[in-house]
């Protein structure tokens, strides 16, 4: 099996997972944060459907900078309903997909690098880049979205095993 494969079949197993969870975000409720120091519940399910394209900015640039010249971040728009979190889901994962496939494992090889406001964050091979700060990170911000759901009162999906609000145990 090469990366490429592994890769994809890896992203259309965690956007499955993505789905079910993004399907139980309440609508109206983007704001809500459980704590002041968290990020809202809008920008954070917005971050899970959007996750995946960042594979094809990986596999298509060589770097990228976040706050060049020390520029503020804006977090990107928020979708108001959960068909268009998980329209940015499809959208997401099929950049994802068309990246993976038309490249190779040699280009997987080579480094790509991260920085924020000219300092140097993640300099490694894009394989791991997109391991470590797509596929794991994303399956941390999904979990932490799952605890976010639990608090404001929506079912929990199953997601790596049963779940209560699903009655499998």
């Amino acid at each position: 099996m090469t990366l490429t494969e592994m890769f994809l079949a890896e992203v259309d197993r965690e956007a499955a997972l993505s789905r079910r969870v993004l399907d139980r975000v309440p609508e109206g409720r983007n704001d809500w944060k459980p704590h002041e120091k968290s990020m809202a519940l809008g920008h954070l399910a917005n971050l899970v459907a959007t996750m995946p394209a960042w594979i094809e900015m990986m596999i298509r640039t060589n770097e990228f900078e976040m706050r060049p010249n020390g520029e503020e971040w804006k977090p990107p728009a928020v979708p108001e309903t959960k068909a268009g979190l998980i329209e940015a889901l499809d959208a997401s994962v099929a950049k994802a997909c068309e990246a993976l496939s038309a490249t190779t494992d040699e280009h997987l090889m080579r480094n790509w690098r991260f920085l924020v406001a000219g300092n140097l964050v993640d300099d490694r091979p894009r394989h791991l880049c997109i391991r470590d700060s797509v596929l794991s990170h994303l399956a941390h911000h999904r979990g932490q979205l799952t605890v976010y759901l639990r608090l404001v009162g929506s079912l929990v999906p199953a997601v790596y095993g049963p779940s209560a609000d699903e009655g499998i145990f």
